[in-house]
């Protein structure tokens, strides 16, 4: 491979300088003046247009956490990679596969965040929150990262909204999150969802499951896919989570976690169930759904659509008693979720881009100068302002103006100057009026909230 440096060549196990800008490009690096840049495979950029759904999730999700009595919280993007090996579990396919993991210039293994409780918890026993109140409630907000192939709703930099509750081990507390998260689905308006719940048992009575769960799959390893025959070594209830059809078809008829709960959990798991009819949330016992996470205990949860296709969950969680003690915390109870921001906003409906109050019509530098007071003092009091800058005449301005859906325009020229008058047209009704110049911009102000 050459590394091409602005008109000239060099070796890719050399390094140079454009003798332009003083810029030293490494080894492996591509430049070119004619290169046109594009997104990474796998990333995207959310766009106007696209964005506002994106907005309208975080502010809705911000409001309801905030009311449940949840703070944000804000996490690095990176971490050691040795917190989510140890957190996620080291046989799972987020860390054997998808991790995006670098050695940083002190000889440390750093991980960009494939999710984000691994984190939380981490932060929940390093500033020691436990000390500040019983329970801590948290929520979090921001970019994931995993290496996975890239299709529809799935991407390798992708954003998740999640919230975690630590200090307590009550169903109360596992009902409370649930009813969180369907508030959400509900301020946003996205009805058609389906809330799927199990219990995975504890550390009392898992290992009792997944020893059945073992001899019945051993008559079955010819039919798993590669990841399953290892998964039957390492921890094989996760081979109820796997998506391939061969693997599918055996674990639909592989033994229930509920059937083998210990008197506790089911107990547990029976109030959360009446937890929720009380609340007259609908729901469905899936009595093999499991998390793809290793630290996942007692309640397990997803939230999924018929609208997205193969990819038809959009949010889903548990319970994970055994997690801060398991990163060197004190033994602590928590239980949370996680949002796919992405494949919400998909099926968000109504959501319109934001379009200027008023649009300024300005003819002539003059216009511009004596404007701009008015504009400033108007975006001050959150009014939406647009203008035009390329200085075109009131034809093309006004074109403009219609494109952007502006409700109104505001048009000074060089006679409203004169007569000290401008003509303020509504771009619905086309009806148009005068108003003074001189009171700028208090009528204008109130026209557009009337």
């Amino acid at each position: 491979m050459l590394v091409f440096v602005k008109d000239k060549t060099v070796d890719r196990n050399s390094q140079d300088k454009d003798i332009k800008s003083g810029l030293t490009f490494p080894s492996g690096c591509v430049y070119s003046d004619a290169m046109k840049f594009q997104s990474i495979r796998g990333v995207n950029d959310i766009l106007p247009g696209e964005i506002e759904a994106v907005q309208r999730l975080e502010e809705a999700a911000r409001s309801v956490f905030e009311s449940f009595g949840f703070s944000e919280i804000r996490i690095p993007i990176f971490e050691v990679t040795e917190l989510f090996a140890r957190g996620i579990g080291a046989t799972t396919d987020i860390v054997e596969k998808e991790m995006y993991t670098f050695d940083d210039r002190d000889g440390k293994k750093i991980t960009l965040r494939p999710e984000g409780t691994a984190p939380v918890v981490r932060a929940y026993i390093e500033h020691q929150l436990n000390l500040k109140a019983p329970v801590t409630k948290l929520y979090y907000l921001g970019p994931m990262f995993r290496h996975e192939r890239p299709q529809a709703g799935r991407f390798r930099q992708f954003y998740q909204i999640g919230v975690e509750a630590l200090g307590t081990d009550r169903p109360t507390m596992d009902v409370e999150v649930l009813a969180m998260l369907m508030a959400v689905f509900q301020n946003v308006g996205v009805t058609e969802v389906r809330l799927e719940i199990n219990s995975l048992g504890d550390a009392a009575c898992r290992p009792h499951y997944r020893k059945t769960l073992k001899a019945y799959f051993k008559t079955h390893l010819a039919q798993f896919c590669e990841d399953c025959q290892r998964r039957y070594e390492t921890n094989p209830m996760r081979i109820l989570d796997c998506k391939k059809e061969g693997c599918r078809a055996v674990a639909a008829k592989a033994p229930s976690p509920l059937d083998h709960l210990c008197a506790e959990c089911l107990a547990h798991f029976q109030q959360v169930k009446d937890g929720l009819n009380r609340l007259k949330i609908p729901f469905v016992v899936n009595e093999h759904l499991v998390r793809g996470l290793d630290y996942y205990t007692r309640t397990a949860f997803e939230i999924t659509t018929t609208k997205l296709g193969a990819q038809n969950a959009v949010a889903a969680g548990g319970r994970y008693d055994g997690l801060v003690e398991e990163l060197g915390g004190p033994p602590t109870p928590g239980i949370g979720f996680a949002m796919g921001v992405e494949r919400i906003a998909s099926l968000m409906e109504g959501i319109e881009t934001p379009r200027p109050d008023v649009f300024f019509a300005l003819l002539g530098e003059e216009a511009v100068r004596q404007m701009l007071p008015v504009i400033v003092r108007l975006r001050g009091h959150g009014v939406r302002v647009e203008m035009d800058y390329s200085g075109g005449g009131l034809k093309k301005q006004m074109g403009l103006a219609d494109k952007l859906g502006a409700r109104y325009t505001l048009m000074v020229g060089e006679n409203e100057l004169k007569s000290g008058k401008a003509i303020l047209r509504d771009m619905a009704t086309k009806a148009q009026e005068e108003i003074l110049l001189t009171t700028l911009p208090d009528p204008l102000m109130k026209i557009i909230r009337s």
